[in-house]
């Protein structure tokens, strides 16, 4: 883990998100994401690669210790129009030493340039990669906070539907499954969330579904069809607007019989592992999914 001066509370994150103002292009809002998610840096301990995966920028990343023949697949957040690989080098790099497993991060096209399906067609191609590579499927995991949270889902979903060999496990964290925003949540906690809001969804969904319906359960997997997906944990904060999608897709992964772990944290904000550095719960939520994928993907060579 990054070295840090103590831990600054979620207080001190909600701080530093109020302290850069909220911008309105798409420019902008990506510049934002990447300065606040990359706030406190990453440990000089991990090994990174930076590479070409077809159309899209990708890095392995390697802790001390980890077991290079497993591996997590990550998709970052952004509402499929902003994040990268750089916001979320820090979360990716310590989740794959929670879980003692090599990580791969995926920067998808972004929308609007790039609408649905460009991310869920990136996303497939990076989980075929690996499979080419040599990495067993039981041996994989894929991850993703918000949207790719949601990318995650929709891909596993496509992956099953084109009789694919499905990985080991998925982590959903503060996923964005319901582009409808149905969830009571969306409203009942917009002065509790300092990041998602209503407009800035419609904004953000508007962008990424193009002609498509917001409906589409490639696009809100909330309405797929998710018999025979593998285990999943989901995490998601108690002060986000985007609880009542959390909750609502593991109801509807109960309903197909699928084994999913909830985790409801309290206090917490939208993706709150990203200031885990300087934050325990962050460090804790990592912890906890560490060990939920490291009992999926089999023993490690540690």
């Amino acid at each position: 883990m990054v070295a840090t001066d103590g831990d600054t509370g979620i207080d001190g994150v909600r701080a530093l998100l109020k302290s850069l103002p909220r911008p309105t292009n798409w420019a902008e809002r990506r510049e934002r994401i990447d300065t606040v998610a990359s706030a406190y840096g990453v440990a000089d301990d991990i090994r990174f690669e930076p590479f070409r995966l077809g159309r899209c920028d990708a890095e392995w990343s390697l802790a001390p210790g980890s077991d290079a023949s497993r591996v997590l697949l990550y998709f970052h957040g952004g509402g499929y129009c902003s994040g990268s690989i750089h916001s979320h080098r820090g979360m990716v790099s310590e989740a794959g030493r929670a879980a003692a497993t090599r990580t791969l991060a995926l920067a998808y096209r972004l929308a609007p340039e790039n609408p649905f399906p460009a991310a869920l067609e990136d996303a497939a191609a990076a989980y075929e990669f690996l499979l080419a590579e040599g990495f067993a499927a039981d041996r994989i995991a894929i991850g993703g906070d918000s949207a790719g949270g949601g990318l995650t889902l929709a891909m596993l979903v496509r992956l099953r539907e084109q009789g694919r060999p499905l990985p080991g496990c998925a982590w959903l964290v503060s996923p964005w499954v319901d582009l409808e925003m149905t969830g009571a949540s969306i409203d009942s906690k917009d002065a509790d969330d300092p990041l998602i809001h209503r407009g800035y969804l419609e904004d953000l969904a508007a962008a990424y579904r193009g002609l498509e319906s917001a409906g589409h359960p490639e696009i809100s997997p909330v309405h797929a069809d998710l018999r025979d997906l593998p285990p999943m944990l989901v995490q998601v904060g108690s002060a986000e607007t985007l609880l009542d999608d959390a909750v609502a897709i593991v109801e509807r992964l109960g309903e197909a019989d699928r084994r999913v772990t909830l985790e409801i944290w309290p206090r917490m904000i939208h993706a709150w592992h990203l200031w885990s550095p300087h934050l325990a719960e962050g460090r804790e939520a990592l912890a906890s999914a560490g060990r939920f994928i490291d009992s999926y993907l089999g023993k490690t060579a540690r």
